[in-house]
């Protein structure tokens, strides 16, 4: 907790008393980044300034807004939203939030928040201070089109997350400085290498079980650690199950944080219905057998609902597929893509390997942001269902990458993430 502190007072030093126009703050997992977030904002707004500050998502919008209600009851919250939004319960319990389209409606707020397409719109105003959430989720593109409105920035995100996408081509752009699909945080330092960079040490998300394998995995050169011991968090069943492998499964996570479900090795189509199947019984296992959450925040434990199970895949198609097998019994379980799964924590998750049953490794399925949103969600356990063969696939992949000149290579690679995590599986099997 100390050293976490020591470096989060830096981060503020740099932000109000620095140099630079700007400050890079890079987050593991569950670091603290949203609290993070909400200090740099509560301290800025208590100087008097304006501040804006840029999400990415109506989701991260509403979740910051919430935070900044709990922790500054009196704060005035600015919500720049679309006309059509319709407020969430997170925006309207707090009575000093105010809802608007344009910000000449907002009333002047000490905070003004919003989405990085909805601050695109905005053509008058500047903003002394700015905080820009999830910054690595943000597109080059995106970042430009605000830059104009704020004097000084605070950015904050997860280099091990999903890069930005576009649904269109953008081999033009590729290897150029102003590539809009680099992230904001990559145009930012490529721009301004002089820039301070910041590094969260600590995951308060991720148990000791998981933090040293998603560290050397997906952080090889800025590890980070958890910020709990092994003792911390127990996960256990108060009711008997029919002693089956999804039993064995769910059982080894419990007892060690991780468990590899795997099924026989075999070339599927996407939608694998063998493999849905099975996240969703393991999930609804997990509901069935009373599972309990003993951690730092519930000493006594804590029933393991439905809203704290999540299961996770790479493809809507199998989102879909899995959702359609939970049925009535596994209502309130949350099933998603990795790109929306981002920023969220769940006690336990299921997670589809996005290499299961192919016959070829994409780079969209090899992408290593990819593994690790999935693999770092879970506060206590997390099951791997895939099919054998995973590893051989592996080392028979040949690398058909384009080479482009003038493109930072982006670690970790992608193959080597997916070995380092399939290695620690091993061990982990039912």
């Amino acid at each position: 907790m100390h050293e976490a502190e020591q470096v989060i007072q830096r981060v503020l030093r740099d932000l109000r008393e620095g140099a630079h126009r700007g400050v890079v703050v890079d987050s593991p997992p569950g670091a603290g980044k949203s609290t993070l977030v909400v200090r740099a904002a509560v301290e800025i707004a208590a100087t008097g300034d304006p501040l804006m500050i840029v999400a990415q998502t109506n989701e991260q919008v509403d979740d910051l807004i919430d935070r900044l209600g709990r922790r500054a009851p009196e704060l005035r919250v600015g919500r720049l939203s679309a006309t059509d939004y319709r407020p969430t319960g997170r925006v309207t319990g707090h009575p000093a939030v105010r809802v608007a389209a344009k910000v000449a409606d907002l009333g002047g707020p000490a905070v003004t928040i919003g989405t990085a397409a909805k601050w695109a719109t905005v053509t008058e105003g500047s903003w002394p201070w700015a905080i820009v959430d999830e910054a690595y989720q943000m597109r080059a593109d995106a970042l430009l089109r605000v830059a104009g409105r704020f004097e000084r920035a605070l950015f904050v995100g997860d280099p091990g997350q999903l890069d930005p996408f576009s649904t269109v081509e953008t081999f033009r752009w590729t290897g150029l400085t102003w590539d809009p699909m680099q992230s904001a945080v990559a145009t930012l330092l490529r721009h301004n290498p002089e820039l301070p960079v910041h590094r969260l040490p600590v995951s308060w998300r991720l148990p000791d079980s998981a933090a040293p394998v998603v560290s050397a995995a997906f952080y090889p050169f800025t590890g980070f650690r958890a910020g709990t011991g092994p003792a911390d968090r127990v996960l256990t069943f108060t009711e008997p199950g029919p002693g089956d492998a999804y039993d064995a499964s769910v059982e080894v996570a419990a007892a060690t944080g991780w468990a590899l479900h795997e099924l026989p090795a075999r070339h599927t189509v996407r939608t694998d219905a063998e493999a849905a199947a099975a996240c969703a019984e393991l999930a609804l296992r997990v509901l069935a057998r009373g599972a309990v959450a003993v951690s730092e925040a519930a000493p006594g434990g804590a029933p393991v609902t439905a809203d704290r199970i999540a299961v996770g895949a790479a493809h809507r198609d199998q989102v879909a597929a899995i959702r359609s097998r939970l049925g009535a019994a596994g209502a309130g379980i949350t099933v998603d893509t990795a790109n929306r799964l981002q920023g969220r924590e769940y006690d336990v998750t299921i997670v589809l390997h996005p290499l299961s049953g192919r016959r070829d490794a994409t780079a969209f399925h090899l992408e290593s942001g990819r593994l690790c949103v999935l693999a770092s969600r879970h506060r206590h356990a997390c099951v791997v269902v895939a099919r054998a063969g995973i590893g051989e696939l592996l080392d028979a992949y040949p690398s058909t990458e384009r080479v482009h000149l003038d493109v930072p290579v982006k670690f970790p690679d992608g193959w080597e993430a997916n070995q380092t995590v399939l290695t620690h599986l091993d061990a982990h099997r039912a």
